[in-house]
């Protein structure tokens, strides 16, 4: 105690002492010292180096909105690098009247919002499953999962084309199915090719419901993590009630996993906004199907206005206008991540990836 009585009264002597030293002594002992130094420059570096990062990261992204507002006379000008001397739209509205972006718009969301939402459901049954039943060959199940992970889709390609293309045979029993979107082709235009396992949309339904979709292993082992931390005691009094492995699973766990299926939902509804893997792969002509990933090419007005144009006037101007396509297939993802921000971090914070 008398040590530090002696301590406390030496750190207040001292104190004491420098507010009484005179204006000139505090400064030079605050600023001019080799800690204050040190704390500056480290300070100093840290700001250039989070400036430096900062500007790698964004510069793609202020280069692509940039270019996406110049006009031809700013292509043919030496002097424009970033900045345009004649700013326009034309690009936007050329891509949002002549490329179909509106049809491009409801085809994509709906495909994508339906996948997603299967995906969600079939992907967290896959997980429940392996987190709370321990069966000879769970972990041989999982490691198959985790598989899909590092499997790059590229290797995939010939054998999921091949399996679909020798189940055609079987599109004739489809015929409901086919009637039914025949008539919303007929309403809205949406559904231009029909069914079948060729140029159509089954095959994407039926990965998503076997599991398979785009980036569900991802997706599985996320909400297998979170599963394996709800308590067992939730389930074990359902049990004791009478309750099922299904009502149990839709009544009490994916009530309160709603932050972690949110997020599944969105990385889900989000890479199949943006793909063009598999519409390359099932569709034989992507382009009359109304994808997002078709409206980036050329409208006709500027394919007639540049032919007189340089080759390389008009392939910069092919350019601008792919990374303006970009930016119009980014934009309704963007919206949707500033209001869902919270609900993303949450569930991935719950997922136990992280921290």
């Amino acid at each position: 105690m008398d040590t530090v009585k002696v301590k406390r009264e030496t750190k207040n002597k001292i104190k004491v002492d420098f507010e009484r030293a005179p204006l000139w002594v505090r400064l030079k002992q605050k600023f001019f010292s080799f800690n204050f130094l040190k704390n500056v420059v480290f300070k100093i570096f840290r700001l250039i180096l989070l400036i430096g990062i900062t500007f790698v990261i964004l510069y793609p992204y202020i280069s692509k909105i940039l270019k996406s507002i110049m006009s031809v006379s700013d292509m043919k000008d030496a002097t424009v690098v970033l900045i345009s001397k004649a700013p326009t739209l034309n690009q936007y509205w050329y891509i949002l009247t002549e490329n179909g972006y509106l049809k491009a718009f409801i085809t994509t969301f709906l495909v994508s919002f339906s996948i997603a939402l299967i995906q969600t459901l079939i992907c967290a049954l896959v997980a429940y499953g392996l987190a709370k039943f321990k069966f000879k060959g769970n972990a041989i199940v999982f490691a198959f999962v985790i598989a899909t992970l590092m499997i790059p889709q590229e290797t995939l390609k010939n054998s999921m084309t091949a399996f679909f293309r020798q189940i055609t045979m079987i599109e004739t029993t489809l015929n409901p199915v086919s009637l039914v979107l025949e008539l919303i082709q007929k309403w809205t235009g949406v559904f231009e090719n029909g069914v079948g396992f060729t140029n159509s949309l089954i095959p994407l339904y039926v990965l998503s419901v076997f599991g398979l979709g785009f980036k569900n292993g991802l997706f599985i082992f996320m909400l297998r993590q979170f599963f394996k931390g709800v308590p067992d005691e939730l389930e074990e009094s359902a049990f004791v009630d009478g309750s099922s492995t299904l009502r149990t699973f839709f009544s009490i766990i994916l009530p309160i996993s709603v932050p972690m299926l949110i997020t599944v939902f969105i990385f889900a509804f989000s890479w199949q906004w943006t793909d063009d893997f598999y519409t390359k792969i099932f569709f034989n002509d992507a382009s009359k199907f109304s994808f997002m990933s078709t409206i980036d090419g050329v409208p006709a007005t500027i394919r007639e206005m540049m032919k007189y144009e340089t080759s390389s006037i008009q392939q910069a101007y092919s350019a601008t206008l792919s990374g303006t396509a970009s930016i119009l297939i980014a934009l309704p993802l963007i919206i949707m991540y500033v209001f869902l921000q919270r609900r993303i971090v949450e569930g991935v914070e719950r997922s136990g990836i992280v921290g």
